[in-house]
């Protein structure tokens, strides 16, 4: 079975077109900048040179058109008929309390996910214009919907809930869901592997590290407790998101700066994290160089990262009273060496002891980075959240087939 993946952005969108016989990509791609006039797509077909096509994409409809149309492309193409996609699954960020795992998508979902609009706008409502786009372009192909929030649906009541009057969440459904739970299922499975011992078994912290990032206590195979919460700005501090603040501090900045709310929450958002005490960048790499240069706000926004990385992992070892295995991932957690090197140097009292050489081999394939005798093992996983979602379409739409 051959299943596309997208990924659909308010204005931009991510595709993989798998073979589910071996799971190979067989292409991938982007477009970006949709809405405009010079819209861009980027098509990367396995073992064919990449395109680059730059056209007129208004609207989410016509750039999966734009993308069925490169998939059957003569040269660039990767398949001969529009009928080899034979299912279609999507990510979809929000799922709330509706959806703890993947479901086949149905008028009845799509107006589940509409619901949710509230608890993710920019995400939840151009995930269904991609929904909505793959409709009307594939006819027919049955699709699916793999949630964020669906591995974190394992929490006990007494981790998301908030200490807030009840009704919010009675009412307005006000409580931690929890992000990236795609990527923390798919490293956590893969480094249960490594351990060689039960799942059911193990206790591992799994690091999340990019642009946003997110620390999930994953205790028997299930997610127990994770760092972002009603929103992915909870947490560690990210490239432009603050993470954990004092919530006094915005009824007091609002008084102070004269900004509204709208406002006030695009600056937590879009205007903190490591752009903010940096000085303008939220780039790892670009920071690393700043610091070894001597820029004191570099430096700072670097150590402020690193720390507040490494009380999470601290604070999750704690929950579950011990730990097998941390894991780091995703672009900053797989290529930053330094970084996980000083958050590793902090915690020999677990018993980790990284091996410095096997912490800076850069590697597409999962790794440990520490001693043999290690108590704790460190590992360095490459997420694939695109697999996990043909892997969940597969198996849905393969039993719905079988069902019929």
């Amino acid at each position: 079975m051959k299943i596309l993946v997208v990924n659909a952005g308010s204005s931009s969108l991510k595709y993989q077109l798998y073979d589910m016989s071996d799971e190979s990509v067989l292409a991938k791609g982007r477009v970006e900048r949709i809405g405009m006039d010079t819209a861009i797509l980027v098509h990367e077909p396995t073992d064919k040179p990449e395109v680059k096509e730059v056209s007129e994409i208004l609207d989410h409809n016509v750039a999966i058109k734009k993308v069925v149309d490169i998939l059957l492309h003569p040269v660039s193409g990767v398949i001969a008929s529009i009928d080899e996609i034979e299912a279609v699954g999507h990510r979809v960020v929000q799922g709330g309390d509706l959806y703890s795992e993947s479901v086949l998508v149905t008028n009845e979902v799509k107006n589940g996910i509409k619901s949710l609009f509230d608890l993710a706008p920019l995400h939840n409502p151009p995930h269904i214009m991609g929904i909505n786009a793959c409709e009307t372009n594939m006819p027919g192909v049955p699709q699916v919907v793999v949630f964020d929030t669906a591995f974190h649906a394992t929490m006990p009541d007494k981790v998301f809930m908030y200490p807030l009057p009840l009704r919010l969440y009675k009412k307005h459904k006000v409580r931690r869901y929890g992000f990236h739970g795609t990527s923390h299922y798919y490293v956590s499975k893969v480094a249960a592997e490594m351990l060689d011992k039960p799942v059911e078994d193990s206790k591992i912290i799994t690091c999340h590290i990019g642009n946003g990032g997110s620390v999930t206590a994953v205790w028997g195979g299930k997610s127990y407790d994770t760092s972002m919460g009603m929103t992915p700005l909870e947490g560690l501090m990210m490239g432009t998101r603050s993470g954990d603040i004092d919530p006094a501090i915005v009824p007091f900045v609002m008084g102070k700066e004269g900004l509204s709310l709208n406002e006030v929450n695009f600056m937590l958002n879009k205007h903190s994290g490591l752009q903010a005490i940096s000085g303008g960048s939220s780039d790892m790499r670009e920071i690393e160089k700043g610091m070894l240069e001597g820029d004191k706000n570099c430096k700072l926004a670097y150590e402020m990262y690193e720390y507040r990385i490494r009380k999470q992992i601290g604070a999750y070892v704690a929950a579950m009273n011990g730990v097998d295995a941390i894991v780091f991932t995703a672009g900053v957690g797989e290529n930053a060496a330094g970084l996980r090197e000083n958050i590793l140097s902090q915690l020999t009292w677990l018993g980790v002891d990284v091996d410095p050489e096997l912490n800076k081999i850069r590697s597409g394939d999962p790794r440990v980075i520490t001693k043999p005798d290690s108590r704790v093992k460190v590992m360095v996983i490459p997420t694939n959240e695109e697999l996990v979602i043909a892997r969940d379409t597969l198996k849905i739409v393969s039993n719905t087939l079988v069902n019929q």
